[in-house]
């Protein structure tokens, strides 16, 4: 498929304004060649619901979304595609905050997890711990105090 990606949020909008167009994109990402079913290998399949293909010689049933990162989530794919662009358009990132607040979100915890889900497998390809990074731990600079914990005094001498 090659770099087939969105360049503006202008562009993502009128590519993946719907999940169909969501699924076709993931669906050619995933199998450039056409679905291929994972138990018997063979390529004769229909599409059975949305996002979902059936094997014509062993009847397994799989969705465009199985093993990814979006399998078990009950956000829609269109939600999605526009967390991953808004997490790789930004020249600093995103928080999971601004996150939240730029897609709508209703809970922290939902774009908390999403940055996650997104981010995590590029520390897991570089083979570094996301946690390790520097971009997402707070050092407190040379030669300076750390902050007060909650319930520490500031004492000063």
């Amino acid at each position: 498929m090659g770099e087939d990606f969105p360049r503006t949020l202008l562009e993502l909008e009128r590519r993946f304004s719907a999940e169909d167009a969501c699924a076709e994109y993931l669906a050619a990402l995933r199998w450039p060649d056409g679905w291929v079913c994972p138990r018997c290998a063979r390529v004769d399949a229909w599409s059975v619901r949305r996002n979902r293909w059936l094997c014509d010689h062993c009847r397994y049933e799989m969705s465009v979304t199985a093993g990814t990162i979006f399998q078990d989530s009950h956000l829609p794919l269109t939600i999605w595609f526009r967390a991953m662009w808004q997490i790789t358009s930004q020249k600093n990132g995103i928080s999971a905050l601004g996150l939240q607040r730029v897609l709508g979100l209703g809970s922290y915890k939902t774009a908390w997890a999403m940055l996650i889900s997104c981010v995590g497998p590029w520390f897991a390809l570089a083979g570094t711990s996301w946690m390790a990074s520097s971009r997402w731990t707070r050092p407190t600079g040379a030669g300076r105090k750390r902050a007060p914990l909650a319930g520490e005094r500031n004492s000063r001498p």
